[in-house]
């Protein structure tokens, strides 16, 4: 591809030499280097790009994207580009070279502090539902055509998010809905292109320290982004610092919520609680009047559905195939029920903070179980406030607590278990202390009672704990498989 084809849509200052030349691939990763590449010298957490330039130029760099002067002379025959934000730069030469794909895509972004990955998939599981090829980028994986692919950030890196994008129209998907971090606007992971919709789910104090958002203002700032890149927007009308995040907006505003101001609403709602089985109903007003019901449990649960259905209605996908979707969605580790002979219900789930774990079990408290019981580990090599403050919360909120191991990495799983039982002495629910998670769950299945809800908290879609720098394959699915046939 010739390089003034690439840098048709983008701002820059040429610097040195000329823009008709072919071009073999684009990298900004210093190990990808190849004869006929744009490097793009980007500065990163650990490192900067721009001490990598003489290497790229050592190895056939035909041009170098930089934000500031280097410290060695560039030979006359490497074109130098010259931007104020390496990282958009990427972004739109990455768009440039996959042909612009999200302009032959509907495009769909989701943002906020929680429900993104299960608004994802319930967004993709209505329009698969009505015959629309859908893609999906998020948490968990990648789902392009047939293919699932494990994911490894909630948004990838720019280049990757086109790559995707370009897969996708390959595959014949026509939409593609994705998790769109606070980190992906902050490093501009998804710049070059415009979202067809944009949904905001919800916004609490959550990734501000070292490595993610100086303050909640940035982290607002950040998450406000989307709706200054997005056609229309489709926003929790009962969020916090909804007013905050939408300064500026420049899309079509539409709300959905449980009060009266929102466009479209969930009235008369009920939770539905039955052996092996929690849920939740509502009758949608507003911009739609019909009935729904959601096998996942929850009053997240409310909002992540009328998000979807927000969103679904513009695309005119049918009631039919809402309800649906709805009726039998399913999102791996997000309040996944789990089939038992028993007369409990239980479930895995990805809440691995004291904010998630806290909001997790008042949603099922108020379901009226007999008994809660709560199954998590922490991390090792992480925060142990974590640990004291998980602890805390399960022993407050369960009714039995049971402390079992996690992903221990380079610490012995009974320091990290000690810490929490710290936190779990601050509270007076009664505790078990099972360090083998497959023991700890079995205990948790043989002492489960009727109308008992058991949580395995922490893993969610996570298939493996890691131990010592290894990662070992545990699936909690497997597992409860194994103890219910006696495996």
């Amino acid at each position: 591809m010739n390089l003034i084809d690439l840098v048709a849509r983008m701002n820059y200052t040429l610097t040195q030499g000329d823009l008709d030349k072919e071009v073999t691939a684009i990298t900004y990763d210093s190990r990808k280097l190849e004869k006929g590449c744009v490097f793009v010298c980007m500065p990163g957490a650990v490192t900067d790009g721009h001490i990598y330039a003489a290497d790229a130029v050592r190895q056939g760099a035909v041009a170098l994207v930089i934000s500031h002067e280097l410290d060695f002379a560039v030979p006359a025959d490497v074109t130098v580009l010259r931007v104020e934000n390496p990282r958009l730069a990427l972004a739109e030469l990455a768009a440039a070279w996959f042909g612009h794909p999200a302009e032959k895509l509907t495009t769909i972004g989701v943002t906020g502090t929680k429900g993104k990955t299960t608004t994802t998939y319930m967004i993709r599981s209505m329009l698969e539902s009505a015959g629309l090829s859908t893609g999906l980028i998020g948490t968990i994986e990648v789902i392009c055509g047939e293919e699932h692919t494990h994911a490894v950030n909630t948004t990838p890196e720019s280049w990757l998010v086109q790559k995707h994008f370009a897969d996708m129209v390959a595959a014949g998907n026509k939409y593609v809905v994705m998790e769109v971090s606070s980190q992906a606007m902050k490093l501009d992971r998804v710049s070059g292109f415009t979202f067809d919709y944009g949904i905001f789910t919800n916004l609490e104090e959550d990734h501000i320290g070292p490595g993610e958002h100086a303050d909640m203002a940035e982290y607002i700032a950040c998450k406000g982004k989307l709706f200054r890149q997005c056609k229309i927007g489709l926003a929790n009308a009962e969020a916090d610092y909804l007013d905050e995040v939408m300064e500026g907006h420049t899309c079509q505003l539409e709300t959905f919520g449980m009060g009266e101001t929102a466009d479209l609403r969930a009235a008369n709602v009920r939770r539905i609680h039955q052996p092996g089985y929690l849920g939740v109903a509502y009758d949608l007003a507003g911009l739609e009047q019909y009935s729904v019901q959601v096998d996942i449990p929850g009053d997240f649960t409310v909002y992540n559905s009328l998000a979807a259905i927000a969103l679904c209605r513009h695309l005119g996908v049918s009631q039919e195939a809402i309800k649906k979707a709805l009726d039998t969605i399913q999102v791996k580790g997000r309040l996944e029920i789990v089939p038992t002979p028993g007369e409990y219900t239980l479930m895995i789930d990805y809440a691995h903070n004291a904010m998630s774990l806290e909001a997790l079990l008042k949603n099922l408290r108020a379901y009226g179980p007999k008994r809660i019981v709560c199954l998590f580990g922490c991390g090792g090599n992480r925060a142990k406030s974590r640990r004291y403050e998980m602890g805390e919360v399960s022993s407050r909120l369960a009714d039995l607590t049971v402390v079992t191991s996690d992903n221990p990495r380079f610490e012995e799983p009974m320091d990290i278990i000690n810490d929490i039982l710290t936190g779990v002495k601050k509270a007076d629910g009664e505790y078990v202390t099972i360090p083998d998670r497959k023991e700890a769950i079995r205990y948790c299945m043989e002492n489960g009672r009727k109308g008992d809800v058991i949580v395995l908290a922490g893993k969610g879609h996570e298939d493996y704990q890691e131990i010592c720098g290894v990662k070992h394959h545990m699936d909690e699915r497997d597992l409860i498989q194994e103890i219910i046939e006696g495996r």
